[in-house]
């Protein structure tokens, strides 16, 4: 796959998404109806009841994240006609307790809520607050939400919503799908990666299997699994969710400075990319820690630092783009729209966008965009390797070729063969091959001529001797056939092939045989096997040359 390919593949990816977001059912849709909300301070020794007679003061204008921390009130003075099992639902928001007080129509005022410690117990799928209508046979006419210990860093009451059962079943089975195929993408690439790391030893896919989980365990947290699961405390559960996305953030920036070639973080980029990471890690902490103290001090320089590393985007996408590598170029493509979805949750965490639910779930669609695309390019990366791996392996192979074999007739060397040859447990028969007179040849032919003289005669050998044996030119005209024992009319079928063989200007070529069975299973017995076919073969020239001898008749 070429870089154009895997570009029209992202592109393709997110134009579905695209089109997933247009077709989307709208969130009045899935959650319900929303409602208007005012809100002022609590005072001490405040009722609920007197304020629900009397709601003075409230501000229904100002936006509430300029409110401060405290407690508060927060009143929905008006609301639609509500069926008797109605739902009310609000974001989850870091606070110590939430009352919700329903006023009915009869005058009569009725209770429900939580802590911070119980809120597990009314935290559906998408970290949403969901509780029902206090039993009542008269109808509601205003909602008072009563919260204490509430930081106001994102708001009171984030998006209260009314909702009926059949609408918060709709949003909690698409809530369950959204963060099933999150959760499955992040084990498929979790996966996949250990084995390749552990396979290929790449220096970045640590850190990105890394990131991966950080955004795994992100999932479960932020979706409220993980409170529903464990029970947690849900500001617990808040600090967690700030933890796992500052490492997410400085795995994803340690793999890409590991994946790219140093050049596209060299650097003033560099260094700002150490700074940022290391700003986000020490502000989280701080946050982690601290939190509720200092909240819109800590929460701004979270912010910041979340904001400085999306702002390396810039500088990182057209050092990318403008990079020799083609999966670089790739890489920036596919990691420029998750930065967009990251630049509108800082955004909505500035108070410039606002608050939306898709925009507050949009980090996890970012990370799997991210973290799904970097797969990709990593593939594609892994494509090269195995490449350039294979050709490197095919060059050694051809080499050691060249270094086990003869490069003039392209039999097997002395090395190669003896390399082969021992340790043969079986018996043997070793044929020793001498041209007759070589040296004549050459002053006859030529140094070339002697060469195809060597070369017909290596085919001549090649085109007799069994498949499974080994045929080596063991010096100048001394050639070696290694066969099993049970060839005894071995020798004399390359006698006979020898004679066949038309030589260059039709010269008459002979040779001498010396052959010898035996086991070859150590060097030793190497060396006593090849000294009696020698001797065979002394033997044979002694005789007139043109001939086959063997050992024991020699």
């Amino acid at each position: 796959m070429d870089g154009g390919n895997v570009i029209r593949w992202i592109a393709r990816a997110l134009a579905l998404l695209a089109a997933w977001v247009a077709l989307a059912p709208p969130a009045a849709a899935l959650a319900g109806a929303p409602l208007t909300t005012c809100f002022r301070r609590a005072l001490p020794d405040e009722r609920a009841a007197a304020v629900l007679a009397a709601p003075r003061g409230f501000d229904c204008t100002s936006d509430q994240r300029g409110a401060g921390p405290g407690d508060y009130w927060v009143l929905a003075p008006r609301l639609p006609a509500l069926p008797p099992d109605a739902l009310i639902r609000s974001a989850s928001v870091w606070q110590d307790a939430a009352t919700l007080h329903v006023r009915y129509a009869d005058g009569a005022v009725r209770s429900t809520g939580f802590t911070s410690a119980t809120a597990w117990q009314r935290l559906k799928l998408g970290a949403v607050f969901e509780l029902p209508l206090p039993p009542h046979p008269a109808r509601a006419v205003a909602l008072l939400w009563h919260v204490r210990g509430a930081p106001v860093t994102r708001g009171i009451v984030i998006d209260p919503r009314v909702a009926t059962p059949a609408q918060s079943t709709r949003m909690e089975v698409a809530m369950a799908a959204f963060y099933a195929a999150f959760a499955g993408l992040c084990v498929a690439l979790l996966m996949s990666n250990l084995a390749l790391g552990a396979a290929l030893r790449q220096r970045f896919h640590p850190p990105y299997c890394a990131m991966v989980l950080c955004l795994l365990v992100y999932g479960v947290s932020s979706s409220g699994l993980l409170g529903q699961l464990a029970g947690m405390d849900n500001n617990l559960r808040l600090r967690l969710n700030t933890a796992l996305l500052s490492l997410a953030l400085s795995f994803a920036i340690m793999f890409a400075r590991r994946f790219f070639h140093p050049r596209v973080f060299a650097g003033w980029v560099g260094r700002a990319a150490t700074w940022s990471v290391g700003a986000v890690l020490v502000t989280a902490t701080l946050y982690c820690t601290l939190m509720p103290r200092a909240s819109h001090a800590l929460d701004a320089a979270l912010t910041v630092s979340f904001a400085a590393v999306a702002a390396l985007a810039l500088p990182l996408l057209w050092r990318g783009w403008r990079a020799d590598t083609p999966h670089a170029r790739v890489f920036m493509l596919a990691w420029g729209t998750p930065f967009i979805f990251a630049g509108l949750r800082i955004g909505q965490a500035a108070g410039l966008v606002r608050w939306n639910f898709f925009i507050d779930n949009s980090t996890l669609l970012a990370m799997a965009l991210e973290a799904s695309c970097s797969a990709l390019v990593i593939a594609w990366r892994i494509k090269l390797v195995v490449e350039e791996r294979d050709a490197a392996r095919e060059q050694e192979m051809l080499a050691r070729l060249l270094a086990d074999s003869d490069p003039l007739t392209g039999l097997m060397n002395r090395r190669s063969f003896l390399r082969e040859a021992i340790g043969r447990g079986e018996p043997q028969l070793l044929v020793l091959i001498d041209i007759d007179h070589f040296k004549q040849v050459n002053d006859t032919l030529g140094h070339d001529g002697g060469d195809e003289v060597l070369r017909v005669f290596a085919r001549a050998l090649l085109a007799v001797v069994p498949d499974d044996a080994l045929v080596a030119r063991i010096g100048g005209e001394e050639f070696a056939v290694l066969a099993g024992a049970g060839r005894d009319d071995l020798p004399d079928q390359i006698l006979g092939a020898v004679r066949a063989a038309r030589m260059p200007f039709d010269l008459t070529v002979t040779a001498s045989l010396g052959s010898e069975r035996g086991t070859i299973a150590t060097e030793a017995e190497w060396k006593r096997l090849y000294r009696r076919a020698d001797d065979a073969l002394y033997a044979a020239k002694s005789a007139g040359r043109d001939r086959v001898r063997w050992a024991a008749a020699a």
